[in-house]
C-alpha cells in the first residue's frame, strides 16, 4: 500500500508540474535494442533521501494520450502492459534514468517522455524513435501506374533503394506520409498511405490509414511503387548553374561525384534535413528539390521533396544535385 501510494503521489506531482522538455531523435530498425537517454541534472543538494530518484516513462499516443511504460521510485519499479518483458532502466549511475527497449517492434516506434525528479531537481526529456531510412513513392518518366512488380523492383534498385515492406510503409504513414497513388510493396500487395482523408483518395468518410488493393498479379498489374532507402555515407551537394541533363552529369563528375539518385535526395532530406529551394536534375532525368523548412515560394505548407517532373533533357533550366560517396 505504501509503495502504491508513493508511486501515485509521484505521478500526481509530475502531472501537475509544468515543464519544458528536451527533445531527442534516434533512428532504429525493427529488431534493434535501443537506449532512450534521460538523466537527472542535479542543481541542489536537497533530495528525498533513501527513496532515490522518481522516474516515469510514458509513450505519447496522439495529442493528449500518454501510455504508461515504467514507473520507478528507488528499489520499487512497475512496468506496464507489453513493456513488462520488453523494457528496463539502464541505471548506469545514480542520475541515469535511460530506458532500454529490447527487440523493438513496429508499435514501439514513436515518441516517449521521461520525467525524473529528486527533491528540487527535475528533468523532462522527449525521445522520438524513428525507423532508420525513408520510404518514398516513385513513378517512372512514362507516368503513373506503369510498373509491374518486377519493373518496380528494378526502379527502386536504380534509385539506390529497394521495394518497401508493409512495416516500413506503415511507419512512414505514422510519421505523416500522405500519398494518393497506389504502389507496390515487397509482399506483392498494392497500398497507399492517407493521413488526410479526401474524396479522390478513398473518400472522406474512411478514416486515415493504409488503403489496400490486396495482392495483385506481379506480371500484368501496373501501379507505382513505394521504395525504401536506409541512407548513405556520402554527401549530396548542389551545382548552382543552368544546365542541360548531360551538362549536369558532367558537372557532378568534374566535382568527383555523380548525378544523385532519387533515393539519395530523399535520404538527404529526411535523415539529414537537407533544404534547398533550387530545382535540380537527378540521375533518372527528373527534376526535384528538398524542403525541410516550409516557406513561401518553396513549399509553403509542408516539408517535402518537391517534384517538378521529367522535362526535356535538352532544356538548360536547372542546376544539378550531385552525390559523392565517402
Amino acid at each position: 500500500m505504501i509503495r502504491l501510494l508513493c508511486l501515485a503521489l509521484f505521478c500526481l506531482a509530475l502531472a501537475n508540474n509544468a515543464y519544458t522538455a528536451e527533445h531527442i531523435q534516434i533512428h532504429a530498425s525493427p529488431g534493434d535494442n535501443v537506449t532512450l537517454p534521460c538523466r537527472l541534472n542535479r542543481e541542489t543538494s536537497l533530495s528525498f533521501g533513501v527513496m532515490g530518484n522518481r522516474i516515469k516513462w510514458t509513450k505519447l499516443e496522439g495529442a493528449f494520450n500518454e501510455v504508461d511504460v515504467l514507473v520507478s521510485m528507488g528499489f520499487h519499479k512497475i512496468k506496464y502492459g507489453r513493456f513488462q518483458n520488453h523494457a528496463h532502466l539502464l541505471e548506469a549511475d545514480e542520475n541515469d534514468a535511460s530506458l532500454i527497449i529490447n527487440n523493438i517492434e513496429l508499435d514501439d516506434f514513436g515518441t516517449y517522455k521521461c520525467e525524473v525528479m529528486n527533491g528540487m531537481d527535475e528533468n523532462v526529456v522527449e525521445v522520438d524513435i524513428r525507423m532508420q531510412g525513408v520510404v518514398f513513392p516513385y513513378s517512372p518518366r512514362v507516368g503513373r501506374y506503369n510498373l509491374n512488380f518486377h519493373d518496380a523492383e528494378k526502379a527502386c534498385l536504380d534509385q539506390d533503394a529497394v521495394v518497401a515492406t508493409f512495416e516500413q510503409l506503415y511507419q512512414a504513414w505514422k510519421g505523416g506520409l500522405d500519398w494518393c497513388n497506389a504502389g507496390w510493396l515487397s509482399d506483392g500487395t498494392v497500398q497507399y498511405p492517407i493521413n488526410k482523408p479526401r474524396e479522390p483518395c478513398g473518400g472522406r468518410r474512411n478514416g486515415a490509414g493504409l488503403r489496400s488493393y490486396g495482392r495483385r498479379d506481379k506480371s500484368n498489374s501496373r501501379f507505382d511503387v513505394f521504395c525504401y532507402t536506409s541512407g548513405f555515407t556520402g554527401q549530396v551537394f548542389f551545382v548552382d548553374q543552368k544546365l542541360t541533363y548531360n551538362e549536369a552529369v558532367q558537372a557532378c563528375q568534374n566535382d568527383g561525384g555523380e548525378l544523385a539518385k532519387t533515393g539519395h535526395m530523399f535520404a538527404a532530406w529526411k535523415l539529414h534535413g537537407y533544404d534547398r529551394c533550387d530545382a535540380g536534375w537527378l540521375s533518372d532525368g527528373s527534376v526535384r528539390y528538398p524542403i525541410s523548412r516550409p516557406r513561401m515560394k518553396c513549399s509553403p505548407t509542408e516539408a517535402a521533396v518537391r517534384f517538378i517532373g521529367f522535362p526535356d533533357k535538352k532544356h538548360k533550366l536547372y542546376g544539378a544535385y550531385c552525390y559523392k560517396a565517402q
